[in-house]
């Protein structure tokens, strides 16, 4: 029987089933629509580092939150507007092409008025029951947590927009001021979504590292002015070769044990480090390094709206490129088996799943 999509009535999605399990794609029920939300038809989305950390994980104690049975991720997509809610805000149509963000606050609170809707109090985040992810033919959104896209952008470059805003939220907080010098460790779309507005903001040099040589190399397309493979060489042997001296700035992009030590004995004296790797584990560090270095540590999670809706200004002006990141396009038939390869070491950067 026919959907209101004009399908049958219900869609396919990558459900989650158990910590360390594959994803099984299978029939789910189509979203439907809060008064206040949109239906995607989801175009791309990609898969998220997160996700893959959270899935081998459902421990919320040790990592940041568990993940339920039967949900489904997805959180960094582009789609079309197939549905909209009866009181959803801002003249929406179908067949309008929208990014959207990964929550759906209340809309009302102080919290989502500042654009800072993941920390409202009725937050609903995805891959949850609440909120089902978009490795999916369909998603939820709420209409003020979404954006059309300009006409120059692709679903593709759509679904590119919340790790770039990850990124740009890392370098704010790192105080990057034109002329630093800066280490990436991690070439990771995170690393390279740093480089990149590292490289925006006026970095002088961007040295990043990666274990995997094609990654690395990867960052010279993203704002990198040189890229180290840490499996051979010499990381420090070789950023003070280039720089002359230790670098001002580090960011740690990969979010493994170990990889923070690796950054705070990487930073020069007084430097700033800045955890943007989401590590799902337990770690054992030594601080007095940090301290008798006297580093400024800070960790960034998440942007504000704000920062969002920058991030698709600047792609539809053409001032930054998201295509470099994106290496491999697949659809729903291969993605459990892609999305089980990115948890071992690849030369993959941005996979995205084109479901329909």
């Amino acid at each position: 029987s026919s959907n209101r999509f004009g399908g049958i009535d219900k869609m396919k999605a990558a459900v989650f089933k158990t910590a360390g399990s594959p994803l099984v794609v299978e029939t789910v029920p189509d979203p439907t629509p809060e008064p206040n939300d949109l239906v995607l038809k989801v175009g791309a989305c990609g898969i998220c580092g997160t996700d893959l950390h959270m899935s081998e994980n459902t421990d919320a104690t040790v990592g940041w939150r568990g993940l339920p049975p039967e949900c489904v991720m997805g959180h960094e997509f582009a789609g079309e507007v197939v549905e909209v809610g009866r009181e959803a805000k801002g003249d929406w149509r179908t067949g309008d092409r929208v990014t959207a963000l990964p929550w759906i606050g209340c809309g009302e609170c102080a919290l989502c008025r500042s654009g800072r809707g993941f920390r409202c109090a009725s937050a609903k985040m995805r891959a949850s029951h609440k909120l089902p992810g978009a490795y999916a033919e369909y998603c939820r959104v709420g209409a003020f947590e979404s954006f059309r896209l300009p006409s120059t952008v692709s679903f593709q470059e759509g679904a590119m927009v919340e790790p770039l805003a990850v990124g740009l939220n890392a370098v704010r907080r790192a105080g990057l001021r034109p002329g630093d010098s800066v280490l990436i460790v991690g070439a990771g779309p995170v690393g390279l979504s740093v480089a990149l507005w590292c490289r925006f903001f006026g970095a002088q040099h961007i040295v990043v590292s990666d274990l995997v040589e094609v990654r690395a190399e990867r960052a010279l397309s993203m704002g990198a002015t040189s890229a180290v493979d840490a499996r051979h060489d010499d990381v420090m042997e070789h950023v003070e070769a280039v720089i002359g001296a230790r670098p001002e700035i580090v960011f740690d992009a990969v979010g493994v044990p170990g990889s923070l030590q690796l950054a705070i004995d990487y930073a020069a004296h007084d430097g700033r480090l800045v955890v943007v790797g989401l590590c799902m584990a337990g770690d054992h560090l030594f601080p007095t390094k940090a301290l008798v270095k006297e580093l400024d540590i800070r960790f960034a999670f998440i942007y504000p709206q704000a920062d969002f809706a920058k991030v698709l200004e600047l792609l539809g002006l053409g001032r930054i490129d998201a295509k470099p990141m994106i290496s491999d396009c697949i659809g729903l038939g291969e993605f459990s088996d892609a999305f089980e390869a990115l948890k071992q070491p690849n030369q993959q950067i941005k996979v995205m799943l084109e479901p329909n």
